[in-house]
């Protein structure tokens, strides 16, 4: 098995993860995630999925599927600590040769530093209507 990547920041980690998304490489997504069996992956309109393992066979099942996704990533908000990072963001997801776009994601991505460098430890999408993109306030309370 390939040495896994040490990623520095969770910005490197994201960076990391949508590139292999889009290119349908699952030993470069699941060297972005932590190989604890605590992580949990959830796809739109999917069920909850927890443990290595399975997030491993849910991405296999996916990107066996053979189409090439490209990925614009919108309305990032981001909160940073010394040893865990919590990305929101909107992905606008289309599948590279069709000019139809799908409808928006809503994901949050986390991230852990830990002595091997930043790792994902939960990815969560949700499906979102078209119309809510920047309806949402940008001050939190």
């Amino acid at each position: 098995m390939p040495k896994k990547p040490i990623f520095t920041s969770p910005q490197e980690a994201e960076t990391a993860f949508y590139e292999a998304l889009e290119r349908g490489d699952l030993d470069a997504m699941m060297a972005v995630w932590s190989e604890d069996e605590e992580i949990v992956c959830v796809h739109p309109g999917g069920p909850r999925l927890t443990g290595y393992a399975t997030v491993r066979e849910a991405w296999r099942r996916i990107f066996e599927g053979g189409s090439r996704l490209k990925v614009q990533l919108l309305a990032l908000s981001t909160v940073h600590g010394p040893f865990a990072a919590v990305h929101s963001v909107v992905e606008q997801i289309g599948v590279v040769g069709d000019k139809q776009l799908a409808a928006p994601v809503a994901a949050t991505n986390v991230y852990v530093r830990g002595a091997l460098g930043w790792r994902m430890i939960v990815h969560h999408a949700s499906p979102v209507p078209p119309s809510s993109i920047g309806d949402a306030p940008q001050v939190l309370h």
